[in-house]
């Protein structure tokens, strides 16, 4: 069985953690294959929520076995956290492997990220200040820091010794920050090693193997396509590739071996951060979307910019992603509107415009031309199969599914686990 992706289609938030948490039960390994502790991921099952930071979703799968792959960046204090509060819960975490070759977040990359965007002001891109992107730089500039290196106390040291020598002058002198030691770094780091030695591994050895078995491997992105660093509305984006091809580099699995490639759609549009959203509604129809939909970031508790769906944007995750079907989520919080507005296309500088401006003034610029769809004021959570959802409920997903130009096989009709309509199999 090839392999499968599961991406955001979207600016990230769309559900990826719900999509993955269905299908973990039926796939035998879930793959994160980039992003960091700055993407997170709401799974509820039964009463019980649970907020993942870094895990993959299919933690929660008692038969599956969650991969942290070479594309990750690691925040060690991070990642022994969240495992020993999913341990407090009852959940078994033993099953877990991390690549050898992700890298690792540090104290002055922490620190370079918060002092960086402070830094910026009003130019300032909207990180999360927790180093991602500091660390993904050192990774491309060669002088990062791999989970392997924690077990080599010589190699650490002298890695962090080197990273050390050029970030102090640039605290102590530019930002008038002290200086960060070598000792404490390394002795902090030297701690972690022993903690999390059982879950390290050649995991790229295990999944191909996998594959070769008939094993069935999902692979999980964080963020989403339109904060890819590039194909997304850059600067305004992550450190590394949400899109489809991040999946393969940042997993060790050749792209002839995936089948699938499944984008997450919201039924409307959301983001954190800056950059420019054109369906970003500044009204009350905002606020209701964002108070109804829980609308606030599970990493960075930041409240989510809100606005209805633009199929632009979907169109456009088709296409970089080659996707192959979509789940979309949350279709239940536009119960009650009488009128949905969704952007078919943008108006930029009078020019109507169906495609994602290739330039990144024109995006700026683009204002959005809608169509409206008649709404419905029926409770959708209980629906079991497409036909029990209303007629224009119906009628609001297939003009969604023409817009974006591949299947919805999949609908979240509210936040638990059961809470899903399948149309066509993803397996």
């Amino acid at each position: 069985m090839p392999a499968l992706v599961l991406l955001g289609a979207q600016w990230g938030d769309e559900g990826k953690g719900k999509a993955t948490d269905l299908l973990g039960g039926s796939v035998d390994y879930v793959v994160r294959y980039q992003g960091g502790n700055n993407a997170g991921h709401t799974v509820v099952v039964g009463d019980q929520k649970y907020a993942l930071h870094l895990l993959p979703s299919g933690i929660l799968s008692p038969n599956c076995v969650p991969v942290i792959g070479n594309g990750v960046v690691v925040d060690p204090a991070v990642l022994l956290t969240e495992l020993r509060g999913l341990q407090e819960r009852g959940v078994d975490t033993s099953r877990l492997l991390i690549s050898g070759n992700a890298h690792l977040i540090t104290p002055y990359h922490q620190t370079l990220d918060k002092v960086t965007e402070r830094f910026l002001g009003k130019r300032r891109i909207g990180t999360t200040g927790r180093g991602i992107g500091p660390s993904y730089a050192d990774k491309i500039n060669r002088v990062g820091i791999r989970v392997q290196d924690l077990f080599d106390e010589s190699i650490l040291r002298q890695k962090v010794e080197a990273a050390l020598h050029d970030k102090n002058q640039i605290l102590v002198k530019l930002f008038n920050r002290r200086a960060i030691g070598v000792d404490e770094v390394v002795g902090e780091y030297l701690g972690y090693a022993d903690r999390i030695r059982e879950y390290v591994a050649d995991t790229t050895l295990i999944l191909n193997d996998a594959l070769d078995q008939g094993k069935v491997v999902l692979l999980e992105g964080g963020q989403g396509t339109l904060l890819d660093v590039d194909h997304g509305t850059y600067p305004f984006v992550t450190s590394s590739n949400p899109t489809a091809g991040g999946a393969c580099t940042g997993s060790g699995i050749g792209p002839t071996k995936i089948s699938r490639v499944i984008g997450i759609l919201k039924a409307y549009t959301t983001r954190v951060g800056a950059g420019p959203f054109p369906t970003e509604l500044l009204d009350a129809d905002g606020d209701a979307l964002r108070t109804i939909g829980g609308e606030r970031g599970v990493t960075t508790g930041r409240d989510r910019r809100c606005g209805w769906f633009d199929a632009v944007i979907a169109r456009y995750a088709t296409r970089v992603n080659g996707l192959t079907d979509f789940f979309l989520t949350k279709l239940d919080v536009l119960t009650g509107w009488e009128q949905i507005p969704v952007c078919v296309a943008y108006d930029v500088d009078g020019q109507r415009v169906e495609e994602l401006p290739h330039n990144q003034s024109d995006f700026h610029h683009a204002k959005p031309i809608y169509e409206t769809l008649p709404g419905w004021n029926e409770d959708i959570t209980g629906a079991k199969s497409f036909s029990d959802l209303p007629k224009n409920a119906q009628a609001y997903v297939r003009a969604l599914e023409e817009m974006s130009g591949a299947p919805i096989s999949a609908i979240g009709v509210g936040p638990g686990r059961t809470e899903t309509i399948e149309i066509n199999s993803f397996l």
